[in-house]
């Protein structure tokens, strides 16, 4: 290294040098130019016999006394036998190494299920694991490392839904408690599994057995979403029709009950509502499954309106014209209850990712690209889900374990 005065350089100089080359600034700190006219820093020394060179970064983001910080690290450890490159090359290896070592919550989540995809006898557990974890989890801890998933984001993402949707909030915890176990076994993270139930969950959470029935439920459970529809076709007048197209498209009651044939296309199979008509300001073009076009070819036009379910006067209906037909229906439910079916049935039933499902029911992504993407290639999966939608809705279990296929006929 010499013996070399120090700081040599000043930041007026070294601001002033262009030309290419080395400049000392003593102690074995050099200010490099090169012939592309890129300008960094370099530490130089001799190690067993050999020269050696490591930079220290470029200028002016690593100033001159930073740099004269850094080389008098170097100097420091060249006193105390280490090599400085080696030692920052081992720095760097180790922090590979940890990151190697670490996975997000998503990450184990995916690596979990291929792990066990094989050993599950029904084909749809894994699409079933993988919406509900994407559906509840994901949003909340779906970027954190599964060694920091604690008690307390665990209770941020089963609080919300234990008591409104307690069989699939019980059965997420389940699945996440799974996750985490392997998740300890590889390595991943260490302690107490947080999502465990007994002698823990079951201190801060109400037994799933023991959750209050609440007596006005706002959303059939989708199992039961076939039985309704058939009783539903059962009903006479615009209410019910109105009803049921909502349900067929998970349209919003207001978007519904202010449809107009201008805005059907029958033979694309298409109805775009206006921004102006919905929530979020943006216009909304919902596939017709074919149940729904049936039920619209169905409907009687009346003169002088053009809405797709006009009142008696031909205006439009009031939300309380479909909240009548559920009571009177003995339906302790709200009309916007079943677009929460559809998410729970879409979510835990089927391979739609939830971008698809998210923008069938109008929601505004969070995530600028997600929501272009969304904009931009979703319609024709947005169909295929509304169909089999449809399809579902027309199967009703009876007992004896056959099903009943229903047909959209009304009276």
């Amino acid at each position: 290294m010499g013996q070399h005065t120090l700081n040599r350089l000043s930041v007026t100089k070294v601001n002033a040098l262009i030309e290419r080359g080395y400049y000392a600034d003593g102690g074995g700190l050099y200010f490099r130019v090169s012939a592309f006219s890129t300008r960094s820093w370099a530490f130089r020394y001799t190690r067993a016999g050999k020269a050696r060179e490591m930079g220290l970064g470029a200028y002016p983001d690593v100033t001159l006394k930073e740099a004269r910080e850094r080389a008098a690290e170097a100097r420091k450890q060249l006193r105390e036998d280490i090599d400085p490159i080696d030692q920052r090359q081992e720095a760097k290896s180790a922090m590979i190494a940890t990151r190697a070592a670490v996975l997000t919550f998503d990450q184990c989540a995916t690596a979990y299920i291929a792990a066990h995809r094989s050993g599950w006898k029904n084909a749809k557990h894994a699409d079933q694991w993988k919406n509900t974890i994407s559906t509840y989890a994901s949003p909340i801890i779906g970027a954190v490392s599964v060694d920091l998933v604690s008690t307390v984001t665990l209770l941020k993402i089963l609080e919300p839904i234990w008591t409104t949707k307690t069989e699939t909030a019980s059965r997420l915890r389940g699945r996440i408690e799974s996750m985490l176990d392997w998740a300890t076994v590889r390595g991943y993270r260490k302690g107490d599994n947080p999502a465990r139930w007994k002698g823990h969950l079951d201190k801060l959470l109400a037994a799933p057995s023991k959750v209050r029935k609440i007596e006005h439920h706002a959303a059939l459970p989708y199992s039961d979403v076939g039985a309704f529809l058939a009783e539903l076709r059962q009903q006479a007048g615009m209410g019910a029709r109105a009803l049921e197209f909502a349900i067929l498209t998970v349209a919003r009651s207001g978007e519904v009950r202010g449809a107009t044939w201008a805005e059907v296309d029958i033979n694309s199979a298409v109805w775009t509502i206006p921004a102006e008509r919905m929530k979020a300001g943006r216009e909304h073009r919902i596939p017709l499954s074919e149940a729904a076009l049936e039920l619209l070819r169905a409907l009687p036009r009346i003169d002088g309106s053009d809405l797709l379910f006009p009142n008696t006067k031909g205006t439009e209906l009031s939300d309380m014209t479909l909240t009548a037909v559920l009571r009177r229906m003995g339906r302790p439910v709200t009309a916007h209850g079943f677009r929460s079916s559809f998410r729970d049935w879409a979510g835990e039933t089927t391979a739609y990712p939830r971008e698809v499902i998210e923008h069938a029911l109008a929601h505004q992504l969070k995530d600028k690209a997600e929501a272009a993407y969304a904009r931009g290639s979703l319609f024709d999966k947005r169909r295929r889900l509304m169909a089999d939608w449809a399809a579902y809705c027309s199967v009703v279990a009876v007992k004896g374990g056959t099903v009943v296929q229903l047909r959209g006929q009304h009276n």
